[in-house]
């Protein structure tokens, strides 16, 4: 039998747009669902640079609205998910051939006038013949420049979000398929399709937000079936992992002759993550991998700068994915603007679908606040904008980050202090919910290898929605750096039996 349900509003799309929109909207008091056709960050979102900022290179481009929106929002969420966000301090090396010593210094002094920062150190110059920092570096980078930004697990900040949306009544609905979209009676009638429980659910909303992604359109036009004429382009960015070869806890942000910029990111604490490209894409963007020549970009634009070369064997893993940006027509990728386009189409001011076109992980918390704020009208009786000021779901540390950890050793005195940081910094207050009832190591049950334990297992997928290895080891956690293959089968293995 074919259920029905009737709501306020469906959200397409589990990424970072769909998860920050359902907790918003959620939290104002509209009745939400939330529907991803794969896992939540299975996309975009968990393909990301890992990073919360500004955006340095924008302001080359004139894009100060855009710097100064992120740099706002960097500073939301350094205080709304101090167990997710975290400073990291840049290493800039001077290359004069690239640009003049003026220009960055200027971009700096912008950059920091731009923040009106309260949590990060200011910009610095120094020697590099004199500084840790440059021991790595050739010799010919003399100077650097520092400053502070943020890094963040972005694919566990679309779970916080979907938690959050939960917990103030959305139904999240993940490897879910919008099969079609209808305006009829005065409201969307909606057809969704569990892959998991292979049982269709009839929706009928007052509105929808589409936030499908790269698939914004094809759920425009090939489901609700809505003429638009906004376009996205896809742009295709891909990252290497490496083992850690530079000492200390700071990232390179290194210029390269074709103007673009490649981070090199301390990554979960024995790697380094470097990335990212900006390729024109025009395949399918569930079948998406880092090229040959990508690779090559990647370790060349390394090699340009460190004495210590990489190569190709040096990879432990790497992740590609799409950005779904709105279509500026601009010629090259890299220009593309990265500022987000709300589309919004309705019959007579009611059954509205607004269609979200590109966007940064950063600006994702204001961008659903203007998304509300276009519904309103549609939502008289809707609540006011909260979510700036609100802790995220484990946020709530009463304190910074490190008094928190601090308080978790004396509470946890049996974990181990690299397994206590891994909770800590994944959950934040919820390792409480995750270590409920545990008072010694062996309470955390099967170890599959590495820090990951039935403990945490069993918690992923009774409140996070994971199905599958690449679910917990590759989203939830990151892990499957450092598990093997014999334990990544043991893991995959303990799903099937649990499943029967």
């Amino acid at each position: 039998m074919t259920k029905s349900v009737e709501i306020d509003l469906l959200i397409i799309g589990g990424g970072i747009n769909g998860a920050g929109v359902a907790r918003d909207a959620a939290g104002r008091g509209l009745s939400v669902i939330l529907c991803e056709k794969d896992d939540l960050a299975n996309h975009t979102s968990s393909a990301s640079s890992k990073l919360i900022h500004g955006g340095l290179r924008y302001l080359e481009q004139m894009k100060f609205k855009l710097v100064h929106e992120a740099l706002k929002e960097r500073e939301i969420l350094l205080q709304t998910a101090p167990y997710l966000v975290y400073p990291l301090v840049f290493v800039l090396p001077h290359d004069a051939h690239l640009r003049p010593v003026w220009m960055i210094r200027t971009g700096l002094f912008l950059y920091a006038s731009l923040a009106r920062r309260q949590s990060l150190q200011g910009t610095k110059r120094l020697n590099l013949l004199n500084a840790p920092e440059g021991t790595p570096l050739k010799e010919k980078f003399t100077l650097r420049f520092t400053y502070a930004d943020c890094q963040v697990d972005d694919a566990r900040l679309v779970v916080t979000n979907a938690l959050g949306a939960k917990a103030k009544g959305a139904i999240v609905l993940t490897r879910t398929l919008c099969q079609s979209a209808v305006r009829e009676n005065g409201r969307w009638k909606v057809h969704l399709y569990s892959q998991l429980t292979k049982r269709e659910t009839i929706v009928f909303a007052k509105a929808i937000v589409n936030a499908a992604g790269a698939w914004v359109s094809h759920v425009l036009h090939n489901i609700a079936k809505v003429k638009s004429t906004s376009r996205i382009r896809l742009v295709k960015g891909s990252h290497i992992v490496v083992p850690k070869w530079y000492k200390g806890n700071h990232a390179y942000i290194l210029q390269n002759p074709d103007k673009r910029v490649i981070f090199a990111i301390p990554y979960k604490n024995d790697f380094t993550l470097i990335g990212t490209t900006d390729i024109p894409f025009e395949g399918d963007p569930n079948k998406i991998h880092i090229s040959e020549e990508e690779t090559n970009y990647l370790i060349d634009s390394i090699n340009y700068y460190f004495t210590k070369p990489l190569t190709v064997n040096d990879i432990r893993s790497s992740y590609a994915g799409v950005r779904a940006l709105f279509d500026d027509k601009s010629e090259k990728a890299q220009k593309i603007t990265r500022e987000y386009h709300l589309e919004l189409n309705d019959d007579n001011g009611k059954m509205p679908i607004l269609s979200i076109f590109g966007g940064k992980l950063t600006t994702y918390r204001s961008l659903a606040e203007r998304v509300l704020s276009k519904l309103k009208p549609y939502f008289p009786k809707m609540g006011s904008a909260w979510t700036a000021s609100t802790p995220l779901p484990g946020g709530d540390l009463r304190g910074d980050f490190n008094q928190f950890l601090s308080a978790m050793k004396e509470k946890y005195t049996w974990l181990p202090k690299e397994l206590l940081f891994h909770y800590a910094s994944h959950y934040g207050t919820l390792m409480n919910c995750l270590l409920e009832s545990a008072t010694s190591i062996n309470d955390l049950g099967e170890h599959f290898g590495g820090g990951l334990y039935r403990k945490e297992v069993d918690y992923l997928i009774k409140n996070e929605w994971a199905k599958t290895t690449e679910d917990i080891l590759w989203r939830r956690t990151k892990w499957g750096l450092i598990l093997s293959d014999q334990e990544i089968n043991q893991l995959e293995a303990f799903l099937n039996d649990a499943e029967q």
